[in-house]
């Protein structure tokens, strides 16, 4: 097993010993802005597809559901999985970020909300690749990742990279996406008070 894979490996044995801390503890958040910064990109006509990217406990699954489109989740915590299929009716598959097998051009979008940073920068290219191909043409990736100057390494026991913006727009566009938007959150605070940057991006 190579290092970046060690790296995967721990990450996911932290989910697993805290999923039912994270569940609770991330149960109120409001990602509404960035559900609605996904959905009011793809131009496709309703029920749309989405794949939910690093699902966790369902949260997202059962906002999306609850929109009226149709849900798939994936996670690499085997907890999460089985929480998130009983939290919202979805179908959820168990795939490690550094080995996915995505069937090709099937959804008509990618909500990855606060899961790419934990990919090794490594192996970045390979996953964003991945997800291009599963996403329908003009299909759109949403992304939101703690945002740094392209820190990588640990945090506890959690492995992940803090991209700046221009780097992380740079590994984006060289897989083959064109961007929409991006942005900082939360809302409505001062800039040193926002460490979480989202983007939108279509497949090219």
């Amino acid at each position: 097993m190579s290092e970046s894979e060690q790296a995967a490996q721990r990450t996911l044995e932290y989910y697993r010993l805290n999923a039912d801390a994270f569940r609770e503890g991330t149960r109120e958040h409001d990602v509404s802005q960035n559900l609605d910064a996904l959905l009011r990109h793809i131009q496709a006509q309703p029920p749309l597809r989405i794949l939910d990217l690093g699902c966790g406990p369902g949260r997202d699954l059962k906002a999306l559901t609850g929109r009226g489109h149709v849900a798939v989740g994936l996670d690499g915590t085997e907890a999460f999985v089985q929480m998130a299929r009983a939290e919202s009716g979805c179908e959820v598959w168990h795939q490690d970020l550094l080995h996915l097998q995505l069937p090709s051009e099937s959804f008509d979008g990618i909500f990855a909300n606060a899961v790419l940073f934990h990919v090794p920068s490594a192996h970045l290219p390979e996953v964003l690749s991945q997800l291009h191909g599963t996403l329908k043409p003009d299909g759109v990736l949403f992304c939101s990742n703690p945002r740094g100057q392209d820190e990588e390494g640990w945090n506890g026991d959690r492995y992940g990279v803090w991209y700046s913006w221009p780097t992380w727009r740079a590994h984006v566009l060289a897989a083959g996406f064109v961007e929409l938007e991006h942005y900082y959150r939360p809302a409505g605070l001062p800039r040193a008070q926002q460490p979480w940057l989202a983007s939108v991006w279509r497949k090219a």
